[in-house]
């Protein structure tokens, strides 16, 4: 029977015995084994009653399990749900009954925690640690190693992503096998991938770009990748006598450039390093290419769409942009308003068409239909302008969604928790420009009338309420928001007034 995303992955394997991960205590693990192990995870979720198109929830720190369960759900016709650990119980609540989640699968320290919300929405509760642990992996280790794969077609889903807007809660963005499988095997031969290739992976695994970008590209092209628990800088530095390609987000790159050991020779084995999820400074472009003799290649992408455009792999990557649209995908420029494409050069809304783009956000009918144009265009809600070489630049963001080390922040939920602290009158969250990580969290406050709340008040107060990327990097006490004639807070001139934020002052008012 045919499962159009794993069909795919198993065709790429020209031999079991290549090398598909290394750990950094040095395990190793074939392509054949992953194989093994994948079945293994799916027999075991079938016998705790997982049915294609069940929903299942993961919470865990980063680990070739996550792996495992991921593409364990692939070939069972599961829906993958994957969730920062960073996550506090409130905001894991909304995404389990909001899904509708059949498992929860989290780490043993979170169990307690999770019990009881599980149990309210009516999912079956799991654990697994990072290491050889938890009922789920006392179910799958003597599980059979052969699997017969359920029947999934193109358009059948094979991921459900959060991400976040400026109203309402977090939306799940449903992922098809088609949306995942093409949009890999582009990428594979844009950025020209190889089975010789070697992929330090030190990103996240909840989101598109660990997970869809990083490991589906390595397993597209019968690649092998050295998987590291978090980034560290002298550990990336220190590998890249026997890698080809990094992918991480701009404050990789900071922070391998405070490295004194960061030259051409300590990176000359490396044929291809590429940034997303937040924009890149151009002065780190400039920097890189000068320190290591590469130019770093920028890309664009949403979690509703995958990626979108990329730097060419021969040619300028120039900086301050994310290049073309990649083969098979449009994209166009058009006024915000009308919908009409605006003269080249002019700054307008992007919008983009393809295989790539997502089937539209769970139990969401109304808002998919609001975000899509009559001809197929999905409404990114991003503002940018092509150049006259046709280079694509992002300059900016319809919506006020935040992102900070490449994660979304959606500045109405951490408003929300603000303004419910005592003394607070109201806030505004917005992003500024943080040299490490692209943007960073601020929180505009107007105190109550005899209020002293303080920035640690604040901080205390959000301990616990959200997860630690969420939490402001500053905190600003103002009389008063300024608004426009309809009473909105005109973020934008907040944006503009404090662009030049010292992030290590402290209390400002």
């Amino acid at each position: 029977m045919s499962n159009h995303l794993f069909d795919l992955i198993r065709s790429r394997i020209s031999d079991p015995t290549t090398l598909f991960m290394e750990l950094q205590d040095g395990r190793r693990m074939s392509y054949g084994e992953l194989v093994a192990e994948t079945a293994r995870y799916a027999n075991a979720l079938a016998t705790i009653g997982i049915r294609p198109g069940d929903r299942v929830a993961v919470q865990m720190e980063k680990s070739p399990a996550v792996i495992f369960i991921y593409l364990a759900c692939v070939r069972s016709g599961a829906v993958f749900l994957p969730l920062n650990p960073g996550y506090t119980l409130n905001e894991l609540d909304y995404f389990i009954s909001d899904s509708g989640a059949s498992l929860v699968v989290c780490d043993p320290e979170a169990q307690l925690g999770l019990t009881r919300i599980a149990e309210r929405h009516g999912a079956k509760l799991e654990t697994h640690g990072s290491d050889a642990s938890g009922s789920l992996y006392e179910k799958a280790s003597p599980a059979a190693s052969d699997f017969a794969d359920v029947q999934r077609g193109a358009d059948d889903l094979a991921a459900i992503l959060y991400t976040s807007g400026t109203t309402g809660r977090s939306k799940g963005a449903m992922l098809s096998h088609d949306n995942l499988a093409s949009n890999a095997v582009t990428l594979a031969e844009v950025w020209r991938f190889t089975p010789s290739d070697v992929l330090i992976h030190a990103l996240p695994v909840f989101h598109t770009h660990g997970l869809f970008v990083a490991t589906n590209v390595t397993l597209i092209a019968g690649s092998s990748l050295i998987f590291l628990n978090k980034f560290d800088a002298k550990t990336v530095l220190g590998l890249m006598d026997r890698a080809t390609v990094l992918m991480g987000v701009p404050t990789f790159y900071t922070r391998l450039l405070d490295e004194t050991g960061l030259t051409s020779e300590a990176t000359a084995r490396m044929r291809l390093f590429i940034s997303g999820s937040a924009p890149l400074l151009a002065e780190t472009h400039r920097e890189w290419s000068k320190r290591t003799g590469h130019a770093i290649l920028e890309r664009y992408g949403m979690t509703e769409t995958n990626m979108n455009t990329s730097n060419p792999y021969d040619g300028d990557r120039v900086p301050g942009t994310v290049g073309f649209a990649l083969p098979g995908v449009e994209a166009r420029i058009v006024d915000p308003e009308t919908g009409h494409p605006v003269p080249q050069g002019d700054i307008g809304m992007i919008e983009v068409k393809g295989p790539n783009v997502f089937k539209g956000y769970w139990n969401m009918p109304e808002k998919t239909a609001s975000e899509f144009r009559v001809d197929g265009y999905f409404i990114t809600g991003d503002l940018g302008q092509f150049n006259a070489r046709g280079y694509l630049s992002i300059v900016g963001r319809g919506k006020d969604l935040i992102i900070s080390g490449g994660l979304n922040i959606y500045p109405k939920e951490v408003e929300e928790e603000i303004d419910a602290l005592s003394g607070v009158m109201e806030s505004a969250v917005i992003g500024l420009p943080h040299p490490d990580f692209g943007e960073g969290v601020v929180a505009v406050i107007v105190r109550e009338k005899g209020s002293t709340i303080d920035e640690n008040a604040v901080m205390a107060g959000l301990n616990g309420r959200l997860a630690r990327f969420k939490l402001p990097k500053r905190v600003i006490f103002v009389d008063e928001l300024r608004r426009n004639t309809m009473g909105k807070v005109q973020k934008n001139l907040l944006r503009e007034h404090y662009k030049d934020m010292n992030f290590n002052a402290k209390g400002m008012d």
